[in-house]
């Protein structure tokens, strides 16, 4: 019986669960894939699923897959939209979307599985299909290997993951070398003493701190860092306060800080340091700041020679104007984390998830950043087809290419 795999993309995308809360979505995979005859394994990494395929001697392979999705509210459109709701970390009822394309990912690694199953007389060696929660908070992949990963299943002799992205669908995006940047996630508590409104100078108002510390932040790349070097310091939440008379005693930022390299990480985070620390003393603070790291990701770097491999195999599948190197990217990932730990080659690559004509037609009105709607926005949106038969395809054809 084949997956109808549209089914399953909307499906998931109507029920979009948080990071490490992807029960739902977990046990559907899970269900396929043990249909599929695989050998499955629940709960690694708390949600995580993985799936064994033993076909003779040969290599192993993992290919990985995200699940987890956004506290986003969705804007889409999209008649099967999601109107779900979730409890953030912070207790909080948030809106929840797949705004990053992970519904697309699962379906496209379910699709894989199935054509790698169907066409198994064709190739050997070991394929290890991993569904992987909380990639949005930077702690799945870690998660799943703290969990013994490399102990409890067959080690790789290579990693594999995919993307979708606001690329035309159709196209494969890919480089040697750093694909994604490294990441580090902050968060900062301004310490003041809190009053009445109307006696602003009994207090130290953490709002004004808080205020000032973000604009200073925005000179960390703009008067720091090399123009030729890729960085980016984003405040991403700013909180203080419950009430317009009410002078809080604290304000707290969110950081997401992005580099390509370890080098540049240390002299960004000395920066930001720096910066968070003198907005401080220069408000008074009672109290040096609080900086909390609540992830660090490293740079997402593709093998040269696997990757050149891997290239070569999807022009030879997709043409050689469907494959394109599509720069460093900014975002960051954890899935390095299982090729690093285990000590083999990552590739790592992105597939357009937007209608071509639809594409080609804000290049040329020179409207891409206002019209296609990137991941994580609320607009997000990916054409079903042939997003999906691309992605299955890339997959199968990068696992291929390993396996033979």
């Amino acid at each position: 019986m084949t997956i109808d795999l549209e089914a399953l993309f909307i499906d998931l995308h109507r029920n979009p669960e948080l990071s490490f809360q992807e029960v739902r979505t977990a046990a559907i995979a899970a269900g396929h894939l043990r249909d599929l005859g695989l050998e499955v394994t629940e709960g690694v990494g708390r949600t995580g699923v993985v799936g064994v395929l033993r076909n003779g001697e040969g290599p192993v392979v993992w290919a990985r897959a995200d699940m987890d999705a956004l506290p986003v509210v969705e804007e889409s459109g999209l008649p099967y939209a999601s109107t779900a709701k979730g409890i953030d970390p912070e207790g909080h009822e948030v809106g929840v979307m797949h705004a990053c394309g992970h519904d697309m990912h699962v379906t496209a690694m379910i699709g894989a599985a199935e054509e790698l199953v169907r066409t198994r007389d064709e190739w050997s060696g070991t394929l290890v299909v991993i569904i992987q929660p909380a990639e949005e908070f930077g702690a799945g992949a870690r998660a799943m290997l703290d969990d013994g990963m490399l102990d409890r299943f067959p080690r790789p002799d290579v990693v594999l993951g995919q993307h979708v992205t606001p690329l035309p669908a159709g196209v494969i995006g890919l480089r040697p070398g750093p694909q994604m940047s490294a990441s580090d996630g902050l968060h900062v508590v301004l310490h003041g003493r809190g009053g009445h409104g109307s006696r602003p100078h009994a207090t130290i108002d953490p709002v004004v701190m808080a205020a000032a510390t973000v604009m200073r932040l925005q000179t960390v790349v703009s008067r720091e860092v090399d123009p030729h070097d890729l960085a980016v310091v984003t405040v991403g939440a700013i909180h203080a306060g419950t009430k317009n008379n009410i002078i809080p005693a604290e304000a707290t930022l969110d950081l997401s800080l992005r580099y390509p390299d370890e080098t540049l990480r240390e002299k960004m985070l000395a920066s930001v340091e720096r910066v968070i620390k003198a907005e401080s003393l220069a408000s008074g603070a009672p109290q040096d700041p609080t900086i909390e790291t609540l992830h660090t990701l490293p740079a997402t770097i593709n093998d040269v020679p696997a990757t050149k491999r891997a290239s070569a195999a999807f022009r030879a599948a997709f043409g050689e104007q469907s494959v394109i190197d599509p720069g460093l990217f900014t975002g960051s990932e954890d899935v390095s984390w299982f090729a690093r730990d285990a000590g083999v080659p990552l590739v790592f690559w992105f597939w357009g998830g937007v209608d071509p004509a639809r594409f080609a037609a804000a290049v040329a009105a020179g409207t891409v950043d206002s019209e296609i709607a990137t991941n994580h926005s609320p607009f997000f949106a990916i054409e079903i087809h042939p997003t999906i038969e691309v992605g299955v395809r890339a997959l199968t054809v990068a696992a291929r290419e390993f396996l033979s």
